[in-house]
């Protein structure tokens, strides 16, 4: 395969920003990526193609854009969108609306195996991908657990349709995952995608692949070829769908059908059935970022003097208590979040300062599609490196900090009770969920009139692990409530933003559509 050179100073087509490294695998790599033009992120993809691919590589980014956008006709809102790809120097970039998921095999690097229900459940929704794409004569080709995102809310998200095919090379990407006609070189199908679900859902359950990687794609392949399958020990009821989809003929593979049914049977007949673990659900404390990566988000800061200490303790940020994708960009393939009954501000609190209510909803994302700023929001670029939309009239009302270490800026305007506050930090802690729980929250405690909605909700935000807390507290008499979201940039470098408005207001249309706007808009600074 080629050998692409990314310089991070030079953006992609002149136009797409690379940040940051979210995902890598056999022969492609992942960025989360700013689009300069239209102001919104997005996630930029090299694939390498053979060094040989010549004519076929100036033909693949067309090839791409088309075979995307029938899959998305066929399965809106289940595949990603596409909004660019292009050819440079014998290599694909391929530009996707940001997604605001994980990569099945990151979940897996940090969680572990699955029970047969969850793994029954997402290989369902992939099925249902694959139903629509074969009706139509599609084939995927490419299929791996790097290619299917888990989302906080709603089904899974399949990228990579378009490769297959775009040059030569019997498989482009993950070749554990290719099946024995690709690792023979030969015309695929429909059975090919289904060789392929089969070698995830033995993943999600074995904890490895059914053929291991080699080191080089084409002793890969051998393997895939020759190798016999090694026998599936933790499948239990899914034991014979394993088995029945890799099969090494094509020919005496299950068909979908009859994987549907025995996917379904496994998930309505298995032990705790009728409250199986929702296919995207995380460990609690789970606070580590993508597998082998440093980003964490960390919603509270770590803080180094008496005063900053205080900025940490009483304002994080306001977070939406469901965990939904409010700051997902208008384009995003995210499901938007119904709206929903905030929780109880009775104000009694259960003991240890515990809240009972059931979590409140998130704001809806933006119907708009358009990518741009609400009528009358304007992008403030602070000196000190972020940026965000502010509606107007708003100005920063307040900044302090330790010069170095950390700071913090509120927002608003003169005569709105609301605030949002930006918070910066060099000593944040690797866990997000454990900042806002051991660290900011007995200090909210004390503080005096302190409830927390719902429970602290581990979540990405811009490819990087995030932390969501809501809480009820008093402010100079008055009842507030506040929703705190946190990230890391790495190397113990985070962001806290705090969205605070009184508690009889929180369901007012402008507020929801000022705090979607805040998380659409940020972007971070370096500090």
């Amino acid at each position: 395969m080629g050998r692409a050179h990314v310089s991070g100073d030079r953006p992609v087509a002149g136009r797409y920003r690379l940040v940051e490294v979210t995902h890598r695998e056999t022969n492609r790599v992942s960025w989360y990526a700013d689009d300069l033009q239209a102001g919104r992120p997005c996630l930029v993809t090299l694939t390498e193609l053979p060094r040989d691919a010549g004519e076929a590589a100036r033909r693949a980014p067309s090839r791409v854009l088309r075979a995307t956008e029938s899959v998305s006709r066929l399965c809106p809102g289940r595949t990603a969108t596409v909004v660019d790809a292009v050819d440079e120097n014998g290599s694909l970039w391929t530009v996707t609306a940001w997604i605001d998921g994980t990569p099945l095999d990151e979940v897996l690097a940090q969680q572990g195996t699955f029970t047969p229900a969850r793994a029954a459940r997402i290989a369902l929704e992939v099925l249902d991908v694959l139903d629509a794409a074969h009706a139509e004569a599609v084939t995927h080709g490419e299929l791996s657990p790097g290619q299917v995102f888990l989302r906080e809310e709603g089904p899974v998200v399949v990228t990579g349709y378009g490769l297959a095919g775009t040059t030569s090379a019997p498989r482009l990407t993950a070749p554990s995952y290719a099946s024995p006609e690709q690792a023979r070189d030969q015309r695929i199908g429909p059975a090919a995608d289904l060789w392929a679900l089969g070698a995830i859902v033995y993943t999600m359950l074995e904890g490895r692949p059914p053929f291991r990687d080699r080191g080089r794609p084409e002793a890969t392949l051998r393997g895939v070829d020759r190798l016999p399958l090694r026998a599936p020990l933790r499948s239990g009821p899914l034991t014979l769908v394993v088995q029945g989809l890799l099969r090494k003929d094509a020919r005496e593979r299950l068909n979908r059908q009859v994987v549907r049914e025995m996917l379904t049977r496994a998930l309505s007949e298995g032990p705790g059935a009728a409250a199986a673990e929702p296919a995207n659900a995380r460990p609690r404390g789970a606070g580590r970022a993508w597998g082998g990566r440093t980003l964490v988000l960390g919603t509270a800061l770590a803080v180094v003097t008496v005063a900053v200490t205080v900025l940490a303790a009483t304002q994080e940020l306001p977070g939406t208590g469901d965990g939904t994708a409010a700051d997902a960009p208008p384009v995003s393939v995210s499901a938007p979040a119904g709206p929903g009954t905030p929780g109880d501000a009775s104000g009694g609190a259960s003991p240890g300062g515990r809240d009972t209510a059931p979590p409140a909803a998130a704001p809806t994302p933006s119907p708009s599609g358009t990518g741009g700023l609400p009528p009358g929001f304007r992008t403030y670029r602070a000196p000190e490196g972020f940026t965000v939309a502010l509606p107007a009239g708003w100005k920063r009302l307040d900044t302090s900090g330790t010069p170095g270490l950390a700071y913090r800026v509120t927002f608003g305007a003169q005569g709105d009770p609301r605030t949002l506050a930006v918070t910066y930090s060099e000593r944040v802690g690797s866990d997000a969920v454990a900042v806002w729980r051991d660290d900011v929250e007995p200090r909210l405690v004390r503080s005096g009139g302190y409830r927390r909605i719902g429970g602290i909700r581990a979540r990405t935000y811009q490819g990087r692990e995030a932390a969501d807390m809501e809480w009820y507290a008093e402010d100079d008499g008055a009842r507030v409530r506040t929703f705190g979201r946190g990230f890391l940039l790495g190397g113990g470098r985070g962001f806290s933003l705090r969205w605070t408005t009184p508690a009889a207001d929180w369901d007012e249309p402008a507020g929801r559509e000022a705090l979607r706007t805040f998380l659409r808009t940020f972007r971070p600074g370096t500090g």
